[in-house]
């Protein structure tokens, strides 16, 4: 079998009959859908399993209330497929999904999960901050190795990838798995393959229609406030970026800066010297750091002889370009000598 769609569900009954109807119109016909119920009681499994009557490539795995990363686990048991494809059960698959998707991933070997373009709805939802959210992360997709560096370039500003459009080859997920740490197991899940050496790319094109709503978990779960993605970037970031140091520079300490900043003291992780542009603030010493100007920066890491990394932790796409821009004036490398976080 070319590929298993693997679609946790809870409480669906408003929105599974039309997500499993686009997984049903997809031109690419080798595929099967693994519904996991989740111990629903408002008719998702009955809805799941009239499909299956129907149609012998719907799967349904009905259990107690379990939460969502054993849902996961056990519906990539039962999957069969060469690849697995994520899908949620309030969203729509574009009708060619499954069929780019797996030969985008046959057509770049170095690639162990691919990811989509996606178009949030409805438009009510959308506000002026996901709007922006939705551009930088169609924005993975460019360039020509498959959206693979710009997936591992941004890897620390946000989840990369958005989970509903992720496909991956089976051996490599059922390898890796899912796992509850007490934040997002999407973000987990692209952290680990990335630290472990894989690529992750983004097919151009817009495969997936998220839904966004008030009541999703990303909105209702504390596994997915800031904080929590915080604590997930920081553990990463100890254990992989900054691993060889017990000092890092650190460019911003507003409100991101400030949380990152801590969240790495967890690891041991303590700043050196904190960059900053905000005049309040330079000229300080915070957490027995210096705070100096950005025109500092060369002499710092001249005075360091270059060696320790740099955390940039200003929000904003703009702050990014600029904080890019100046470190490569200053001969740094990105995820070589330095990594940009917000």
């Amino acid at each position: 079998m070319l590929v298993s769609v693997l679609l946790p569900a809870f409480q669906a009954a408003g929105t599974l009959d039309a997500a499993l109807r686009s997984v049903g119109r997809q031109t690419e016909r080798d595929w099967e859908c693994v519904v996991v119920d989740d111990g629903s009681d408002d008719g998702t499994a009955e809805i799941a399993e009239a499909f299956a009557e129907r149609d012998a490539r719907f799967v349904v795995v009905r259990g107690g209330r379990c939460g969502l990363v054993p849902s996961l686990q056990a519906g990539l048991a039962v999957c069969r497929g060469r690849y697995v494809a994520r899908m949620d059960a309030d969203d729509l698959m574009h009708r060619r999904r499954l069929a780019l998707q797996t030969e985008w991933l046959g057509r770049h070997a170095a690639l162990a999960a691919v990811g989509a373009r996606v178009h949030m709805f409805p438009d009510a939802a959308m506000g002026d901050g996901m709007q922006r959210y939705q551009a930088w992360l169609n924005g993975m997709a460019e360039g020509t190795t498959g959206g693979a560096h710009a997936v591992r370039r941004d890897a620390f500003v946000e989840c990369p990838v958005a989970h509903p459009t992720l496909t991956v080859r089976a051996e490599i997920l059922r390898a890796f798995g899912y796992r509850e740490q007490g934040w997002p197991e999407d973000y987990d899940l692209v952290l680990r393959l990335l630290a472990a050496g894989h690529e992750v790319g983004v097919v151009p094109r817009r495969l997936l229609a998220w839904r966004r709503h008030g009541a999703q978990l990303s909105r209702t779960d504390a596994r997915y406030g800031l904080d929590r993605f915080t604590a997930c970037k920081a553990a990463f970031l100890a254990g992989g970026f900054l691993a060889a140091y017990e000092q890092y520079v650190l460019w911003g300490y507003g409100d991101t800066g400030r949380a990152l900043c801590a969240a790495l003291a967890i690891h041991g992780k303590t700043p050196a010297a904190i960059v900053e542009v905000h005049p309040g603030r330079l000229g300080q010493t915070i957490h027995a750091a210096p705070v100096v100007p950005v025109e500092a920066l060369p002499a710092i890491l001249e005075q360091r002889g270059a060696r320790l990394p740099l955390v940039a932790s200003v929000a904003g796409a703009p702050a990014r370009a600029l904080i890019r821009e100046r470190l490569d004036r200053c001969g740094l490398r990105e995820l070589r000598d330095f990594v940009v976080t917000a």
